[in-house]
């Protein structure tokens, strides 16, 4: 988070010390020059500028809200590159006014006071305004860049509470900062973060369409940085460089940068102190109204009028509730109150009509391709569901539960570009990916049965050195059948159960299978009472391998399983939780990303079909992943997780995550859904 914080802690410092050195003199000025009753004058124009700050940050969240992903995209591009140009402008006029900026601050107070608490208020305003649309502006992207990551608000609240307390301190003289070093130096640091908040706008630019090039990569080192590493999530989230970026991006930091460091170094060398004005301050006379009016009316005014205006944008900038088709889910009416929406995001409430439980789609009828979908609407009930419309034909499909699947009439949309869909997947496409990965399960079960056989006469003449080599060769070649743990019932338990959850551990007779011989082969326990386990282990093998033929195997298991086995892997092999002494989680895990990448195997003709950028992400992820887990092993001895240095831990943890995350869309990308 903190790697996040700090590009907003940095702005949010520099925003907040420029506008609290305007406050902090004016309230200083005002008090030396014995008119304390404008005080509230200062506050009325700072509070203004802050609901004005807090308005447009307001307006750029939910209209980007209310987008399409794609235009997502290129709005907060756009805002990016704006940003980039006022955090440019801002830095440089820093560097020239940073040496005289007490003394013209004071020149402009004195004007104020002579004209009347209007001129006040809109001094205050207008000095703290620009820092705080400036603020929300860049505050606003690097949240974007950031994601999740509540890095930019805590940045940017540390960075404000701390330049108000330099202000304080400023005013009761308790602190003295050189502005001219410091804002050079800051100056410095800003515009370097500057090109990466330009980088990553040109790539947001580039995903939503408004510039080319967006596979046009001039680097690509995911295969060989740990992108979950604690010093390449510093570099992305101080500098927004990461490890795979186009030429535009890469030409866009290097020219931005370049060009920029150059002029802000050279006006550094050109800038003189400018001197300072003999002239004294004339005593302000605090001008007498032409007319009084409550003292309420202009402190609610400058502050309702930003918020209600904010409001107004947000209110017509969303699609409005109201205009949401309502549109019928049953067999006899579906699809009754759709008509041709508009190109864009639209909200349909769609009401079940019928008297069953039924699933709804919004489709492309030729293609039968999803846009958005409903599953499990109750009879009587309404829920809404929001699609992005483009140029098409759209209709929908509606999947009473236990009845027939009915299309409605389709509807043509003209205009708006193209939405993303995905392609449906039947029980009958998935059949040839099953029966190959069922070979695979077989053949895999046809070596462990000799495996557990020899294991067992290893124990039974006390051979236990070759039996725990023995050991780790059956339990690799059943970890690397993890796709199929849900379809080997009762098995599964015998064969890798763990002691956890039965009443006496390790020692309770229900406790079987690999674990129950690793905890007795690598804690001393003699042949003896091993040698029943390791029979009862050889003999539920070969059960299995009986039983296989026949057991269910839902063709919907093979994508869900493709995450799955590696999020167990991560929460049991990586934790070191199903470790019972041998100290080869990571052989295990190991051939748990051997099973996943036989999925993957099978699956990739439909995944390319779908999702043809999502298998070379996967692939390298792997890759990664095997690079590390290769590391780790030592001839026939693996290093126990527990023994990883804390950063090569961090670095299987976090290539793990980050492959979980990459196969995450895989189970709806092929989630079977019905058809008409």
């Amino acid at each position: 988070m903190w790697d996040d914080a700090f590009p907003s802690f940095l702005i949010g410092l520099r925003e907040g010390l420029e506008a609290g050195l305007v406050v902090s003199i004016l309230v200083a000025t005002l008090v030396r020059a014995d008119a304390r009753s404008r005080l509230p004058q200062v506050w009325t124009g700072v509070l203004a500028a802050i609901t004005l700050a807090m308005s447009f940050g307001a307006v750029l969240t939910f209209t980007a809200a209310s987008l399409s992903a794609t235009a997502q995209e290129a709005f907060g591009g756009t805002l990016s590159v704006i940003a980039v140009a006022f955090v440019t402008a801002m830095v440089f006029w820093m560097r020239r006014s940073a040496r005289s900026l007490s003394g013209e601050i004071k020149e402009k107070v004195t004007g104020a006071l002579a004209m009347g608490s209007g001129v006040l208020i809109l001094t205050s305003f207008l000095a703290v305004g620009r820092e705080g649309l400036e603020t929300a502006l860049f505050l606003w992207t690097t949240a974007q860049a950031a994601g999740e990551s509540s890095g930019p608000l805590t940045g940017a609240a540390i960075g404000l509470l701390l330049s108000a307390a330099l202000c304080w301190g400023l005013y009761r003289r308790v602190l003295k900062i050189n502005l001219t070093k410091f804002f050079t130096a800051t100056g410095a640091v800003l515009i370097v973060i500057a090109a990466g908040v330009l980088g990553y706008g040109l790539r947001d630019l580039q995903e939503g369409g408004v510039l080319p090039g967006k596979a046009a990569y001039a680097v690509d080192l995911s295969g060989s940085i740990d992108a979950g590493s604690w010093y390449s999530t510093l570099v992305q989230g101080v500098f927004n460089l990461t490890p795979v970026m186009t030429w535009l991006q890469v030409l866009g930091y290097a020219g931005y940068l370049a060009v920029v460091m150059t002029l802000f170094v050279r006006g550094l060398r050109a800038t003189a102190p400018k001197p300072a004005s003999g002239k004294a301050a004339p005593a302000p006379d605090a001008p007498t109204p032409a007319r009084r009016r409550p003292a309420w009316v202009v402190p609610v005014a400058v502050v309702t009028v930003p918020a209600l205006l904010a409001g107004l944008a947000v209110a017509f900038g969303r699609p409005k509730p109201g205009a949401a088709q309502t549109v019928a889910v049953s067999e006899k009416h579906c699809g009754e109150g759709f008509t041709a929406p508009s190109p864009g995001r639209q909200t349909f409430q769609m009401h079940n009509t019928g008297d069953k439980t039924a699933e709804v789609y919004l489709i492309d009828p030729a293609t039968n391709a999803v846009y958005g979908e409903i599953e499990g609407l109750a009879p009587g009930t309404t829920r809404a569901l929001v699609a992005t419309v483009a140029d098409g034909a759209y209709a929908w499909r509606c999947v009473p539960g236990g009845g027939t699947a009915v299309t409605s009439k389709a509807v043509r949309v003209t205009g708006g570009g193209a939405a993303k869909a995905v392609v449906p997947v039947s029980e009958h496409d998935l059949s040839g990916p099953l029966a190959q990965y069922r070979t695979y399960v077989d053949e895999g079960l046809a070596a462990l049965v000799p495996q557990t056989r020899t294991l067992a006469d290893d124990i039974r003449h006390n051979h236990l050195g070759k039996a725990r080599t023995d050991w780790l060769t059956a339990h690799r070649t059943y970890a690397a059948l993890g796709a199929a743990y849900g379809t080997f019932e009762d098995f599964d338990q015998k064969i890798d159960g763990r002691a956890a959850g039965l009443p006496d551990g390790v020692h309770d007779k229900h406790f079987t299978g690999f674990h129950r011989i690793e905890y007795g082969l690598w804690h001393g326990e003699p042949a003896t009472s091993l040698t029943a386990p390791a029979q009862q282990l050889a003999a539920d093998a070969a059960g299995l391998r009986k039983a296989f033929p026949h057991q269910d195997f839902d063709p919907s298991d093979l994508p869900l399983r493709a995450h799955e086995v590696l999020e167990n892997t991560l929460q049991f092999e990586l934790t070191g939780d199903t470790d019972e002494g041998s100290g080869t989680n990571l052989a295990t895990a190991d051939a748990n990303l051997a099973g996943t990448r036989e999925l993957l195997t099978v699956l990739r003709p439909l995944l390319t079909s779908r999702a043809p950028h999502l298998l070379p992400t996967v692939d390298a992820d792997v890759a990664r992943l095997q690079k590390l887990l290769d590391s780790a092993q030592h001839g026939s001895h693996w290093t126990p997780v527990g023994q990883l240095d804390a950063t090569a831990r961090a670095r299987v943890n976090g290539v793990t995550g980050q492959l979980l995350e990459d196969l995450s869309p895989v189970p709806d990308l092929l989630e079977i859904r019905k058809s008409a």
